[in-house]
C-alpha cells in the first residue's frame, strides 16, 4: 500500500509538472520534457496489472495534456518527439500489454480498465486538428530526401504511423454508443478526421512511392483497420442508386416475410376454437406412453398440443465449455453516407495506383520473412476485399493482376493447411488460428469468382489466362481435394457459422467451374498422388521390413558359405576381459548376430554364429556341432525373428544420422506422382461420404435465416448426390427427415420451393424403397457409407452369403453346429493341422481358413488362435540316424554305376544328400555331382552305367531342393521389373528343370549358349574382368565384391541386353542389391580357379572334341590337364587383350593423353581400387581408365615374366 500511494503522489507530481489548460491555451512548465521521460520511465517498470497505464488513463492525461502540448507546441521538436512516443505506448492494443484476455477474475477487470481508457482515448482523437498536426509533420518528414533524412526522422515517422495504427485499432464500444446503421460512430469520426487533414493521401503516397517501401507494413494495416467494419459490396454501391437486381431481392426477401406472417395467423385463426371456455380442462392421449405403462394425461388447452413433448418442464441442460458452438464475429454495420463515399474514393485510387506494388512488397517480406507474425493475415485480408470491390465497381483484371497468378493459390493453400494444423495443435488460442483459417478461406473463395468473372471478359487474353490459371488449378491435387478435406475436417465447436457458410459456396463455385471445364474438353488429364503407406507392427518388425531376406538368402546359400579366412579370424564372440560373466555375453552375442542381420551383414553374422557355437557348444544354442547349411539359415531367421533382450536400442547400420526417424517415415509412406483421366462424375462419388454431408445438413437448419444463394448452393449439392450419382439412401436419415418435415410445414415454404421439391424427391424415394426392404425404417437410425447404402437398395445377402461390404461374414445356427461337431470329431485325432482337416468337411465351401479359426476361437473351442497355427514345413531340424547313413552309403556304393530309379526312406532334399556325401567321404569335391547333360539325345550315356549326379538325381527325386528353390526366388525377386518375355523364358527354364532336365550352374561345364551376334567386344570384356578379378585374389589373398564397370558403349548397351544379363547369372555375378549400388559385381565368395573356369567358358571352343561339345565327357579330370587348360586359356586372353589395346590406341584422342599418363603411375595399387574409382569417373576419363588398366596388367605381367 504504501508502494502504492508512493507511486500514485510520484506520478500525481509528475503530471502536475507537465503543464496545465487554461480555456483553449495550454501553458506548458519549464520541466515539461523531462517530465513527459519520466512517464515513459514509469511504463517501463509497470507491473501485471498495468497499474501505471491505469492510472495515466484514469488522470485522462492525453486528452488534457498530451494532445494540447502537440497541437500547440509543434515547434519544440524534442518535446513533440517525446509525446508521440509516450502517446504511442499510451495506446498500444490491451491484447498487447496482457498477452491474451485474461482468465483470472482480477486481471479481467484490468484488462476491461484498459480497453475503457483507450476507448476514451479514440474519442479524443476523433479531431481534425490532431489530425491536421500529424498530417503535416509526416508530409514534411516526407518531403526530405534519403540524403538528408536522419534517423531520428525515420523514427518519427515509423512513431507516426503505428500512433494512427494504434488509434484505429481501439474497438468500439457498442454499449456505449448504441449506434444504428448510417449513423456516425467514433470510428467513423476518427476516419473522417483522417480525411480531411489529408493523411488518407499521405497512406496512398507511401503505398506507391518506390523510396518508401520500408512502410509497407504499417501501410497495409492502417489501410485494413480504416475498412474494418465496411464491406466491398456496401461501398461499391454507396452513393449509387440501386439495381434492378437488388430491388427484385429486395422484393422476394420482403415477399417471404409476408407470407411467412400470414400464414402464422392463418394458423393461429384455425387452432382458435369458436367458442371460448374458460376450463382447459383434462385430456387422455391415446398411444403416448407416460413414465408408467398408462397413457399421457394432457392438462392444458387443445390449441398447443401440436407441440406438446415429454421436454416440457425439464430443466435445460447445460452444455460443456468445450462442446459450445464457436461464436460468431461481430456484425458489419454501414457507416454514414460521407465515409462510405471517401473511402469508395479511396478504394478506386488505391486500385489504380498502389494495390500490385504494395501487394507485391508484402508478400516478398512475408516470403523472406521479414515481417513480424501473423502478417500474412492482413495480406489475405486486402487479397479478398479490394478483388471483391474491383469486380463489384466494374471489373479490371489488370488492377488486380498481382495477385491473379497459381503462386496466389498456393500461398493461400498453405496458409490455409498451416492454419488448420496449429488449430488442431494448440488449442488454447483455437479461436484466433479458426479466424485466420476463415480468412484464408474468404481469399481463396475470392480467387475463384475473380478467375470466374475473367471468363466473362469480352477480351480473348483475359479469357485465355483465366483458361490458364484454371488448367493449372484443376490439374494438381492439393487444389481439387482442398474443399473436400475442409468440409470433412470441419468442427462447429471451433470454427463458426459463417466459416460453414463461406465453406459450401466455395465448394459449389469450385464444382461449377470444374464441371463447365470439363465439358469442353474430351480427356483432361489431371495429376494423381498414390502415397503407398506400409504397416508399422512394432520396432522390431519395421527393422524385419526393412531388410531384403533374398538378399541375406544369397550370402547364406550354399555357394556362398565358404567365408574368408581373415573375417572369421577377426570375429571374436566374448571379450575375455569384461566383467559381464559369459553368460550374459551368450546373450549379447545373440544380439549381435541380430544387429548384423538387421544390417544386412550376412557373412558377418554367419561368422559370428559359428565363432559363438565354438565357443558355447553347450545346449546347442548356436546350433550342433555337424549342424548343417539350410539348418543355419533357418536358425539364423530364428534369431532374426526372436524378441531379445536388449540393453539398448539396436544399431540397424553402420553409422545412424538424427534422421532416423525421419527415414522411417519415408520407408513407411512413400508418394509416387503420376498422371490420369480426369472424371467429374467420379470426382463428385468422393463427396458421398457422412462426414461431408453433415456439414451440408447442419447449414440447411438454418434455412430460414440463410441467403437463397446459401440454400441453392446446398440444394444442389444434394441434388448431385442423391440424384446424378443416385446415392439417395444416403439422406435416408432421421435427422434429415425431421428437418425435412420442418420445411414441408414451415408457413413460408413457397419461398423454399428447390428445398421443398427436393425434400418432397427424397420422401418418396424412402417410401418406395420401404416397399422392397422392410429393415429401411431401422436404417434411418443410423448414417450409412456407400457400402451400407448399395446394401440397403441392392439387398443384404446374395446367393446365401452375406455381402462383404467391409464387413465380417456371419455363421448361422445350423453352420456353428456343424463346425462343433466335426472340431469334437478330429480334436483328438494326430492330424497335424485339425484346420485343414475342417475345411474340406463344411457343407459352406467358401469358407476359408481364417474365418474358421476366428469362429472356433470365438465359440470358445480354442483359447487362443495360435494354437490352431499352421505348421511350417522344412523349419524342423533332422539329423542323419547310423541306419540312414548305411543305407546311403549302400546306395551310393552299389546303384552309382548302374541306371535306376533309387530313393531314400527318408525325406531329404538334394542338398542335404550332397552336404552328406561329402562329409562321409563318398565324394572328393562338389563338382563330381554336378548334372552332365549332352545336346542330343544320341550323345546320352548310352551303355554306360549311371554318373554319380543321375544317381544323386535319382536318389531325391520327387522332394523339394532347397537351394535350388531358393535361387529360382531370389532370380524371380531380382527380374521382376523385367519384361514379360524375359518371365516366359524363365517358367519354360523352371519347366524344364522340374522336369529332370535342370542345367547345371556349374561354371567350370562350358555354357551351352552364349551371347548374340555381336557380343564379341562385351564377351571379351567380361573374361578380361574375371581374370583380372582372380589374379588379384590370388596375389592378396582377399576376397571383396568387385564391380563390373562397362567403360564402352558396346558393353553398356550389354548391359542392357536380357541374354547378357541370364548370361551375368549363371556365372554367379551379383545383380545391384538396392537403388544404392548401380552395377554388377563379381562377389566375393568366388574363389580364383572359379572365376578362371567362368573366364574360360566364355571362350570360343572350336577346338574341343565332339565327346566335351555333347557333353559325354567324365566330370573328373586329371590335375595336370586343367592346369594346361588355365595355361592356354590365360595366352588366349592376353593375346585378345593385347590385340584390343593395339585398336584403342589408334583412336585414342591426344586429350586423353594427360589423364592416362597420370593413371598409369598408379601401377602399385590393385585391381579393385582401380574400379572403384572408374565408378565416380565420367565420358572418356572412364574409358582413359580402362585402358590404363589393360596397360597395366600387360606391364605386371611383363615384369613378373622377366
Amino acid at each position: 500500500t504504501d508502494n502504492r500511494l508512493r507511486m500514485n503522489c510520484e506520478l500525481l507530481a509528475t503530471c502536475s509538472a507537465l503543464g496545465y489548460l487554461e480555456g483553449d491555451t495550454y501553458h506548458k512548465e519549464s520541466d515539461c520534457l523531462e517530465s513527459v521521460k519520466d512517464l515513459i520511465r514509469y511504463l517501463r517498470h509497470e507491473d501485471d496489472t498495468r497499474d501505471v497505464r491505469q492510472q495515466l488513463g484514469a488522470g485522462q492525461i492525453v486528452q488534457n495534456d498530451l494532445l494540447p502540448i502537440i497541437t500547440q507546441h509543434r515547434q519544440d521538436k524534442a518535446l513533440f518527439d517525446a509525446c508521440i512516443r509516450l502517446m504511442v505506448n499510451l495506446t498500444q492494443p490491451a491484447m498487447l500489454c496482457f498477452g491474451k484476455v485474461p482468465d483470472d477474475p482480477v486481471f479481467r477487470f484490468h484488462f476491461l480498465q484498459v480497453t475503457s481508457h483507450l476507448q476514451a482515448y479514440k474519442e479524443a482523437f476523433a479531431s481534425e486538428c490532431v489530425f491536421g498536426i500529424l498530417s503535416e509533420t509526416l508530409y514534411d518528414l516526407l518531403q526530405l530526401d534519403w540524403e538528408q533524412r536522419q534517423e531520428e526522422d525515420n523514427l518519427l515517422i515509423e512513431r507516426i504511423l503505428l500512433l494512427v495504427r494504434n488509434v484505429l485499432h481501439i474497438p468500439a464500444n457498442p454499449n456505449e454508443e448504441k449506434k444504428v446503421d448510417d449513423d456516425a460512430s467514433v470510428h467513423d469520426r476518427v476516419l473522417w478526421a483522417l480525411h480531411m487533414s489529408g493523411f488518407d493521401d499521405l497512406v496512398k503516397f507511401l503505398a506507391s512511392a518506390q523510396s518508401e517501401q520500408q512502410w509497407s507494413m504499417h501501410v497495409l494495416e492502417i489501410i485494413s483497420l480504416m475498412f474494418r467494419d465496411q464491406t466491398p459490396e456496401a461501398l461499391v454501391s454507396a452513393g449509387h442508386a440501386r439495381s434492378a437486381e437488388e430491388k427484385q431481392r429486395d422484393c422476394q426477401e420482403l415477399e417471404s416475410l409476408r407470407q411467412k406472417e400470414h400464414a402464422e395467423k392463418r394458423s393461429r385463426t384455425l387452432q382458435r376454437g369458436t367458442r371460448h371456455s374458460r376450463f382447459g380442462g383434462s385430456y387422455v392421449i391415446q398411444g403416448l406412453k407416460a413414465i408408467g405403462d398408462k397413457d399421457v394425461i394432457y392438462h392444458r388447452n387443445l390449441q398447443n398440443f401440436k407441440n406438446y413433448t415429454h421436454d416440457m418442464g425439464k430443466a435445460v441442460r447445460r452444455v460443456p465449455k468445450r462442446n459450445r458452438k464457436a461464436q460468431e464475429c461481430k456484425d458489419k454495420r454501414r457507416s454514414a453516407l460521407n465515409v462510405r463515399l471517401f473511402l469508395r474514393e479511396f478504394c478506386v485510387d488505391f486500385l489504380d495506383n498502389c494495390y500490385n506494388r504494395l501487394m507485391y512488397l508484402v508478400k516478398e517480406n512475408l516470403i523472406r520473412e521479414q515481417s513480424q507474425q501473423h502478417d500474412e493475415t492482413y495480406y489475405l485480408w486486402a487479397l479478398s476485399f479490394f478483388m471483391a470491390f474491383n469486380r463489384g465497381n466494374g471489373f479490371r483484371a489488370d488492377l488486380v493482376s498481382e495477385t491473379m497468378s497459381i503462386r496466389a493459390f498456393h500461398f493461400i493453400e498453405r496458409n490455409i493447411t498451416n492454419y488448420y494444423e496449429m488449430l488442431l495443435t494448440d488449442r488454447k488460442e483455437a479461436t484466433s488460428w479458426s479466424r485466420r483459417m476463415h480468412l484464408a478461406l474468404k481469399a481463396y473463395q475470392e480467387l475463384l469468382l475473380t478467375v470466374n468473372e475473367m471468363d466473362r471478359s469480352p477480351d480473348e487474353t483475359i479469357r485465355q489466362s483465366s483458361s490458364v490459371i484454371k488448367s493449372n488449378v484443376f490439374y494438381l491435387m492439393e487444389y481439387r481435394d482442398i474443399f473436400l478435406t475442409l468440409l470433412r475436417k470441419y468442427d462447429e465447436t471451433r470454427q463458426p457459422h459463417s466459416y460453414l457458410k463461406d465453406l459450401v459456396e466455395s465448394t459449389h463455385l469450385f464444382l461449377r467451374m470444374l464441371e463447365r471445364f470439363c465439358k469442353g474438353r474430351k480427356n483432361l488429364m489431371v495429376q494423381r498422388k498414390n502415397v503407398k503407406r506400409k504397416k508399422s507392427r512394432g520396432k522390431k518388425q519395421q527393422s524385419f521390413e526393412r531388410l531384403d531376406l533374398p538378399a541375406i538368402n544369397n550370402h547364406l546359400s550354399l555357394f556362398c558359405l565358404q567365408l574368408s579366412e581373415s573375417l572369421t579370424e577377426s570375429i571374436v564372440p566374448f571379450d575375455a576381459t569384461s566383467e559381464t560373466p559369459l553368460e550374459e555375453q551368450r546373450t549379447e552375442a545373440m544380439v549381435r548376430v541380430q544387429d548384423a542381420l538387421l544390417a544386412r551383414l550376412g557373412p558377418e553374422a554367419l561368422g559370428l554364429l559359428r565363432a559363438a557355437r565354438s565357443v558355447w557348444p553347450e545346449g546347442d544354442v548356436f546350433g550342433s556341432a555337424d549342424v548343417e547349411p539350410e539348418e543355419e539359415l533357418e536358425l539364423l531367421k530364428q534369431i532374426l525373428h526372436a524378441n531379445l533382450p536388449r540393453s539398448s536400442p539396436p544399431e540397424t547400420g553402420v553409422e545412424e544420422d538424427e534422421d532416423g526417424a525421419e527415414l522411417e517415415e519415408e520407408e513407411l509412406e512413400s508418394v509416387q506422382i503420376s498422371e490420369t483421366e480426369f472424371n467429374f462424375l467420379d470426382f463428385i462419388k468422393r463427396f458421398a461420404n457422412p462426414s461431408i454431408v453433415r456439414p451440408y445438413l447442419l447449414l440447411l437448419k438454418s434455412y430460414s435465416k440463410n441467403t437463397p444463394h446459401t440454400n441453392h448452393c446446398i440444394a444442389r449439392m444434394l441434388h448431385r448426390l442423391a440424384v446424378d450419382l443416385k446415392m439417395d439412401a444416403l439422406l435416408f436419415q432421421l435427422s434429415v427427415f425431421h428437418l425435412f418435415n420442418k420445411i414441408l410445414n414451415d408457413p413460408a415454404a413457397a419461398a423454399y420451393k428447390e428445398l421443398v421439391s427436393f425434400a418432397k424427391y427424397v420422401l418418396n424415394r424412402f417410401f418406395s424403397l420401404t416397399a422392397q426392404n422392410n429393415k429401411a425404417y431401422v436404417e434411418l437410425l443410423f448414417w450409412k457409407n456407400v457400402g451400407a447404402v448399395r446394401e440397403m437398395t441392392e439387398g443384404y445377402s446374395k446367393d446365401g452369403c452375406v455381402l462383404s461390404f467391409g464387413k465380417k461374414p456371419t455363421w448361422t445356427e445350423e453352420e456353428e453346429e456343424e463346425l462343433r461337431k466335426l472340431y469334437e470329431e478330429h480334436r483328438d485325432s494326430e492330424v497335424p493341422d485339425i484346420v485343414e482337416t475342417l475345411l474340406p468337411l463344411l457343407s459352406n465351401s467358401n469358407r476359408n481358413r481364417r474365418q474358421v479359426v476366428t469362429q472356433l476361437v470365438h465359440m470358445g473351442l480354442v483359447e487362443n488362435a495360435k494354437e490352431l497355427k499352421k505348421p511350417k514345413k522344412g523349419t524342423r531340424i533332422v539329423l542323419w540316424t547310423e541306419e540312414q547313413e548305411e543305407e546311403l552309403q549302400m546306395l551310393f556304393e552299389e546303384y552309382r554305376d548302374s541306371d535306376g530309379n533309387h530313393k531314400l526312406t527318408a525325406k531329404r532334399s538334394r542338398a542335404r544328400v550332397v552336404d552328406k556325401l561329402l562329409s562321409m567321404g563318398l565324394v572328393s569335391e562338389r563338382r563330381e555331382l554336378y548334372k552332365k547333360r549332352s545336346r542330343s539325345a544320341q550323345g546320352k550315356n548310352s551303355g554306360k552305367g549311371m554318373t554319380e549326379e543321375e544317381f544323386l538325381a535319382e536318389l531325391t527325386q520327387g522332394f523339394p531342393d532347397d537351394s535350388v528353390e531358393r535361387d529360382d526366388e531370389d532370380e524371380s525377386e531380382d527380374e521382376s521389373e523385367d519384361s514379360e518375355e524375359e518371365e516366359e523364358d524363365e517358367e519354360q527354364e523352371r519347366e524344364r528343370s522340374q522336369n529332370g532336365g535342370r542345367r547345371s550352374q556349374s561354371m567350370n561345364s562350358p555354357l551351352e549358349r552364349r551371347a548374340d551376334v555381336g557380343m564379341s567386344g562385351p564377351l571379351l570384356w567380361l573374361q578380361n574382368c574375371l581374370n583380372r578379378t582372380a589374379s588379384d585374389r590370388e596375389d592378396d589373398g582377399l576376397s571383396q565384391p568387385v564391380p563390373l564397370v562397362p567403360v564402352t558403349e558396346a558393353s553398356e548397351d550389354a548391359m542392357e541386353n536380357k541374354s547378357f544379363l541370364r548370361l551375368l547369372r549363371k556365372l554367379g555375378m551379383r545383380a545391384p542389391a538396392d537403388e544404392q549400388e548401380s552395377f554388377w559385381r563379381i562377389p566375393a565368395k568366388i574363389s580364383a580357379s572359379q572365376l578362371r573356369s567362368a573366364a574360360a567358358a566364355l571362350s570360343p571352343r572350336e577346338d574341343e572334341p565332339s565327346e566335351e561339345r555333347n557333353g559325354s565327357m567324365s566330370p573328373a579330370r586329371e590335375p595336370q590337364q586343367e592346369e594346361d587348360e588355365e595355361d592356354s586359356t590365360e595366352q588366349r586372353a592376353q593375346a585378345l587383350r593385347a590385340l584390343l589395346l593395339a585398336r584403342t590406341r589408334k583412336r585414342h584422342t591426344s586429350e586423353d593423353t594427360g589423364m592416362c599418363g597420370t593413371l598409369c603411375q598408379m601401377a602399385p595399387f590393385n585391381y579393385s581400387f582401380l574400379t572403384e574409382l572408374s565408378i565416380k569417373l565420367r565420358g572418356a576419363h572412364k574409358t582413359c581408365l580402362f585402358y590404363s588398366l589393360l596397360w597395366l596388367s600387360n606391364s605386371q605381367e611383363c615384369a613378373s615374366r622377366r
